[in-house]
């Protein structure tokens, strides 16, 4: 029985903080780092309602798989109608099925939902990062029908590989085999790089001192067209659910209505942050720090998160600050020195020659040249744009009352600069 796309395809109220209905079909990882349990995670952390159709039941540490007990496909189906009957979807994430009838249980529920414009993040899970088998031949093969009715797939090397059968050693084979599923499928392709290392070609084109430890994911359109993001390598043990947690962060932010580069640099920049705050459990490859995730990415609109004050006793403002519980993540040359809370705002201090100098608080938006564009259309008066040396773009202006103010962008850069205290 085909389903009622009705209530699946109204969208939420619009705005800032409208809440956006995902639904997760994948397996549920015991040990909380992968699957089901990272994927509700980060749609709640990033302003979404997550819900849920389970595929299979796993026994899972940080160490390996132990079992797994799949669930009936009717059930699966059961539970997606549940949710999309009812409340509805603004976007649907696809991870770990199970079975090959389970696919195509599930495609004969996406198919309406596709054709009625509901964006489709499938990542093809096949292996765990522990190196566990996660789907058959079988059950591979029929991912060619998910495929096609995708918005998006999130392929990491070797999924990739499997899926075009083409050698992707290199960060070129990645985009070679991505345009070539893009073809095929009629979908979007991320190629993930964490698991390659720039060619050399790639690496005399960096500007980077050492491209070598750069990672670049590659997303390619059907008609060709690509783009390509690049961030150094975080070298961690702890990377369990990585693949897991940006197909749904791109998920979320597709069912708030962000556009699809949009939507991957946001998810990219929650996996980053969630790498560096991994909480080291377990004796292998450990989860990531999904709650640790605080205002570093962009949840609908512009975000106080950061402010400036004039200093005249560097070290007794340090003390005074670290007194009160604030970790300082940075300092430099005995004027300027960075603390984070618990929360995640930061607070700077900054030596001046007078005290008479006002603090500064710094807004951080999505898009700094959108929104100094959108401030002058206000009759804002706002300073063009600037890239500084600390790795964030700033646009400084004042309020009406003479406060001084910064709309910025950052990212992992206000917490995790690279030159950030141990």
């Amino acid at each position: 029985m085909p389903v009622d796309v009705t209530a699946a395809s109204t969208a939420a109220p619009a705005g800032a903080l409208r809440t956006s209905r995902i639904l997760i079909i994948a397996g549920s990882d015991s040990g909380g780092g992968a699957g089901i349990q990272a994927d509700i995670r980060t749609v709640t952390m990033l302003g979404g309602h997550a819900m849920t159709a389970i595929t299979a039941l796993t026994a899972q540490n940080t160490l390996g798989v132990q079992a797994v007990h799949a669930i009936p496909a009717a059930m699966v189906v059961e539970q997606m109608r549940s949710c999309l009957h009812d409340i509805g979807a603004d976007a649907v994430k696809i991870g770990m099925i199970g079975s090959a009838e389970t696919v195509h249980a599930v495609a004969d529920v996406l198919e309406p939902l596709g054709q009625a414009g509901v964006p489709i993040v499938f990542d093809p899970v096949m292996i765990a990062t522990s190196g566990s088998v996660l789907a058959d031949p079988e059950t591979i093969g029929a991912f060619a029908r998910l495929m096609r009715v995708a918005t998006l797939i999130t392929p990491n090397a070797p999924e990739l590989a499997a899926l075009t059968g083409r050698a992707v050693e290199t960060a070129s084979d990645a985009m070679v085999a991505g345009r070539d599923l893009a073809r095929e499928t009629g979908a979007a392709v991320l190629a993930k790089g964490g698991h390659l290392t720039l060619g050399a070609a790639e690496q005399a084109r960096s500007r980077e001192a050492d491209a070598r430890d750069l990672v670049a994911d590659h997303l390619i359109l059907p008609d060709g067209t690509d783009r390509v993001w690049t961030d150094p390598r975080i070298e961690s043990q702890h990377t369990h659910g990585t693949g897991c947690t940006l197909a749904s962060a791109v998920a979320e932010g597709l069912g708030r209505g962000l556009t699809l580069a949009h939507a991957i640099a946001r998810a990219r920049c929650f996996v980053r942050v969630a790498l560096r705050e991994a909480p080291g459990l377990g004796a292998g490859h450990g989860p990531m720090g999904h709650q640790r995730v605080r205002l570093d990415c962009d949840i609908g609109g512009a975000t106080p998160n950061h402010v400036t004050l004039p200093a005249d006793d560097h070290a007794a403002s340090i003390s005074f600050y670290r007194a009160l519980g604030l970790t300082m993540i940075v300092e430099s040359a005995g004027r300027y020195a960075r603390f984070e809370s618990v929360g995640g705002t930061t607070l700077s201090v900054e030596a001046v020659d007078e005290i008479g100098d006002r603090p500064v608080i710094f807004v951080e938006v999505a898009d700094l040249d959108r929104a100094v564009a959108s401030a002058r259309a206000q009759g804002i008066a706002v300073a063009d744009p600037r890239a500084e040396p600390w790795g964030w773009r700033e646009a400084r202006l004042t309020d009406p009352a003479g406060n001084k103010l910064c709309l910025y962008v950052a990212g992992e850069e206000r917490r995790f600069p690279p030159w950030r205290l141990v």
